[in-house]
């Protein structure tokens, strides 16, 4: 479209962002900004950290407890006299170490592992999302600057058909009330082309947001509209396999699999752990404790009694994390498919329309308001006809626009519904 093309050049040209230098962005260089400096992409980072640290702690294995115990102290007899070691008190040095049994750390790891895939992986889904937002984002802004373009070139259109309905007025070949009519037509156009503007505004902050920058005056996009659809044959092949190398699918699937390590884990909470002590004891005998026996050790073992309580709570809980994981993976599955269906349905039905438009109702609008144009020009239409002619061309132009922002908005929907990202 030779006109969208030139709105596009007068939007970059035109000082619409108050004063602010502007920064023209092609959408790869928004996406780059995007990955360094948005805000969630950052937080979705930070729980993979967490994650991995979250392994690191699982696969320790238990620390040994050591115990300093003095007891058998008399205040009556006194600790005798002497150095330290030779004090009539009962002095005690104790390690205990758990042993795990049931495989339980091999579980645990293998739980925190798989929890810290699916983190990486939501933040793989988090940079999918992002792309398909930031470029929603950067279409729109791109559609806001030509329809800035557009509208303040109707309106100086309208201004000057304004000054030659005056000319003709005062030389009597047009009657007041047809300039009037003139006039509101082009204050109309004039509230459009501010509207435009304000639009225009909210557009750069609203990408501004998306790419970490505190401030979107002066953002400018400056890539064409998408030309076409992918190949049907490319969009047919092998459906499963691309949902299930989805992000948010692999995020869900690698929960599952935490799930039934965690499952797993509660059932050999049944296997008993063992505790295991070695102590070593010094009574040293004197004066007031002829009896002393020097030196003795001791070992200890540990083992809990079910007598009460066999982890039912834990198992049952367990179990039932495990169907939620299940049933959120269907789901998960599910919307994706839903997604990639509607995605494709929107760019198709999106891709027809700019044809229609492109190809069809235009180049009839164009025609019909160039001879309007010509027969109003030359006595042979009202002002009425012509302003009708030129609002039906104004709208089909702005019409025009939108459907190809909806269309390239819905192929950066349908690329991130298919979108691979690696977590």
């Amino acid at each position: 479209m030779r006109r969208i093309a030139k709105a596009l050049m007068l939007a970059l040209a035109c000082p619409l962002a108050g004063g602010a230098a502007a920064q023209t962005l092609h959408l790869d260089e928004a996406l780059a900004l995007a990955r360094d400096r948005n805000h969630d992409l950052k937080s979705a980072a930070i729980a993979v950290d967490s994650a991995a640290a979250a392994v690191t702690s699982a696969a320790a294995a238990p620390n040994p407890a050591l115990t300093l115990q003095t007891s058998g102290i008399n205040p009556a007899a006194g600790i005798g006299a002497g150095p330290l070691r030779s004090k009539t008190v009962d002095s005690a040095v104790r390690i205990d170490q758990l042993i795990e049994r049931g495989g339980k750390r091999r579980l645990r790891t293998a739980a925190a592992e798989q929890l810290a895939h699916a983190a990486r992986a939501d933040h793989a889904d988090t940079q999918r999302q992002l792309r398909r937002d930031v470029a929603a984002a950067y279409y729109d802004l791109l559609a806001a600057q030509q329809r800035a373009a557009l509208t303040a070139e109707a309106a100086a259109l309208a201004d000057h058909a304004m000054q030659a309905a005056e000319t003709r007025r005062r030389a009597g070949e047009l009657a007041g009330s047809d300039t009037a009519r003139l006039r509101t037509d082009a204050l109309r156009v004039r509230n459009e082309a501010d509207d435009a503007v304000a639009d225009l505004e909210q557009a750069r902050r609203a990408l501004a947001l998306l790419l970490g920058l505190d401030d979107g005056a002066g953002l400018n996009a400056n890539d064409p509209w998408p030309a076409a659809l992918p190949p049907p044959a490319v969009l047919d092949a092998a459906l499963d396999a691309a949902i299930e190398a989805r992000a948010d699918v692999a995020a869900a699937r690698a929960r599952l699999r935490a799930a039934q390590s965690s499952r797993e884990l509660a059932q050999a909470g049944l296997t008993r752990d063992i505790t295991v002590g070695v102590q070593a004891d010094h009574y040293p005998a004197s004066a007031t404790n002829p009896q002393g026996g020097g030196n003795s050790f001791g070992i200890s073992v540990q083992v809990p009694l079910f007598v009460r309580y066999a982890m039912q709570g834990e198992i049952r809980s367990a179990a039932v994390a495990l169907d939620a994981a299940a049933e959120n993976l269907a789901r998960v599955r599910q919307y994706a498919r839903a997604e990639i269906g509607k995605a494709r349905a929107q760019a198709e039905a999106g891709a027809r329309r700019v044809e229609r438009f492109d190809s069809e109702i235009l180049p009839a609008a164009r025609k019909a308001a160039e001879a309007a144009e010509f027969a109003f020009a030359h006595g042979a239409a009202g002002v009425m006809d012509v302003l009708d002619v030129r609002r039906a061309y104004r709208t089909a132009e702005l019409d025009a626009l939108a459907a190809h922002a909806d269309f390239a908005k819905s192929l950066a929907a349908l690329d991130a519904a298919l979108s691979r990202e690696h977590p």
